[in-house]
């Protein structure tokens, strides 16, 4: 389908000096440190239960495949596997180089003809989509966006915009209080101490991947609220692989750790501990 491949700017400025970030100068990088291991596969291992049971009950609902919007999608795994499904997806990352990588991977998986990509931030998306008449969404991934954006809020009015009346949001971000709570178990309590009476996580290196701006599930889900949305589900992603630094017994199994994980996920108090949540929600 359709290339909107303009190059876009590495960041999008904001009023308190923050700013999106984008991975386009460390693609490789990312690609290497969030998916070449078992992280990776635990957080696919996850999402693709969560989101391929609601995808597969809609589309029979409805009777026709979904209409499905994949944005900060950076390598964009779960909405290729979901155009290979027969679903029509949209693909929008501020990255040139993260998309690029997605466009292989989906050349791979024969599920070209089901995607549009567009390469801008998501407030230029917003027009992009207006001009081209695009129909409103059945389904928007939002997966590791919120803690890169500098004023993360703003992305729920976009949600509102582009999603149909009975549709459904899949948030998936970063767990601010596993950062605490792993640096509590690796005794890093300096750390702790510096970041106090911080606002922000922020890490002297460029390539680091822990974002400076989370958001904490509580904000999450007074967003949701306030914008009408009903929690449909919500896990935990990597709720203990993180936090045991001694690899002993099943940790040495990565499927049993995929099994354990997946079984834990759900289960309160345990998935409050993933270092990142997802929380699935309707209209």
């Amino acid at each position: 389908m359709d290339n909107k491949d303009s190059q876009a700017p590495d960041v999008i400025a904001q009023k308190d000096q923050r700013s999106d970030r984008s991975f386009d100068t460390i693609a490789d990088h990312f690609e290497k440190k969030v998916y070449g291991g078992l992280k990776g596969d635990i957080r696919l291992a996850v999402l693709r239960r969560d989101i391929f049971a609601y995808v597969n009950q809609m589309s029979q609902k409805l009777g026709r495949p979904l209409h499905i919007l994949d944005v900060g999608a950076g390598l964009a795994q779960i909405a290729i596997e979901l155009a290979a499904q027969g679903h029509t997806v949209v693909v929008n990352d501020i990255s040139a180089n993260m998309l690029a990588k997605a466009k292989v991977s989906a050349e791979q998986a024969q599920a070209t003809e089901n995607i549009s990509w567009y390469v801008c931030p998501y407030q230029q998306l917003e027009e992009q989509l207006a001009a081209e008449n695009v129909e409103k969404f059945d389904l928007i991934l939002c997966h590791a966006l919120l803690e890169w954006l500098a004023e993360p809020v703003a992305v729920m009015d976009f949600f509102d915009k582009h999603l149909t009346d009975n549709g459904a949001l899949s948030l998936c971000f970063y767990n601010p209080a596993s950062f605490d709570y792993r640096n509590l178990i690796m005794g890093n309590f300096n750390l702790l101490d510096t970041l106090l009476h911080k606002d922000d996580n922020q890490a002297d290196n460029k390539k680091s991947l822990t974002p400076n701006h989370p958001v904490a599930k509580q904000e999450v889900e007074s967003w949701l609220q306030q914008h009408h949305y009903q929690t449909l589900l919500t896990s935990g992603l990597r709720v203990f692989h993180d936090y045991s630094p001694l690899k002993r017994g099943g940790h040495n199994d990565p499927e049993a750790v995929i099994r354990m994980e997946l079984r834990y996920s759900q289960q309160e108090p345990y998935k409050w501990l993933g270092r990142y949540l997802h929380i699935l929600a309707s209209r």
